[in-house]
């Protein structure tokens, strides 16, 4: 009996090892023409996760083929509408390293500025009320880039007109998470640092919506730390330029608002100004 359950194990085991041989098995490996018909069609019926397998496959099965150049492009088209947006900027960045004097390298400047801020705002930004200068600017600046090079580059591209506009809407947000910070550091009676935050908007963001309010809060913060010269050079632009800002009153007296403190000891003040 001890000898029998012995072969039996043994037999088990064979099985097992068969069977993991076979789970094992290397991919079926298709022509070029065959992965790309697949790819194509996948992204004709917006599969796109299916597009983007079959792109990748043909990609390190056959790198140098007759498709591959367009496959590239593909698979930044695929991983962008799969929402892969790391993804797609990648796969931009490379098309652009490999075929900088391609026709179709501002489509891969564009879906890389594309893909780079909708990384930054994430997606349910798009479905949430959620308010866009809450949050960092993380990859926001790299979009600015892409979409800058693109109109630098190919200023005649189908594509720059987008670009432009989205480089306005993407300084006025830089703009508006500054502000948003230096509200963060007045409620933390950082007023060093929340002044340094608003006058790089005025400085670094001309002509975005954010500069009103950035000179109103400059005002206060220089009155506030006792920079009275400072203070009054602020107002006159800002009267001169926003008369109409809720910062007046009918009169166009100043009246402030926007510096809304709270109780914080010196040692917050003085540090948080400092490190900033």
């Amino acid at each position: 009996m001890p000898n029998n359950r012995w072969k039996l194990n043994l037999v088990l085991v064979a099985l097992v090892a068969l069977l993991s041989a076979c789970s094992s098995a290397p991919p079926e490996i298709l022509t070029e023409k065959e992965y790309y018909e697949k790819a194509r069609e996948a992204m004709e019926n917006n599969n796109f996760l299916d597009a983007t397998r079959h792109l990748e496959s043909m990609e390190t099965y056959h790198p140098f083929g007759r498709y591959a150049q367009q496959a590239q492009l593909d698979l930044i088209y695929a991983r962008y509408n799969a929402l892969d947006t790391d993804g797609a900027a990648a796969a931009a960045e490379r098309f652009i390293k490999l075929h900088p004097e391609s026709p179709n390298a501002d489509y891969a400047w564009y879906i890389k500025g594309l893909a780079d801020y909708y990384s930054d705002i994430g997606v349910a930004v798009k479905y949430l009320p959620v308010d866009p200068t809450s949050r960092d600017i993380g990859r926001a600046r790299d979009a600015y880039q892409a979409f800058s090079s693109l109109v630098s580059l190919y200023p005649d591209s189908q594509y720059a007109p987008d670009a432009e506009q989205r480089m306005v809407a993407i300084r006025n947000h830089l703009a508006a998470y500054e502000l948003h910070v230096a509200t963060y550091y007045i409620r933390r009676e950082a007023l060093v640092a929340a002044l340094n935050r608003a006058n790089h908007v005025v400085e670094q963001f001309p002509e975005t919506p954010a500069v009103p309010d950035a000179l109103a809060m400059s005002v206060e913060l220089y009155r506030i730390l006792g920079l009275n010269t400072q203070a009054t050079d602020a107002l006159v632009v800002l009267a001169a330029n926003y008369p109409e800002h809720e910062s007046f009153d009918e009169n166009l007296n100043f009246v402030g608002g926007l510096v809304k403190r709270e109780s914080r000891s010196l040692t917050q003040i003085f540090d948080l100004g400092i490190t900033d």
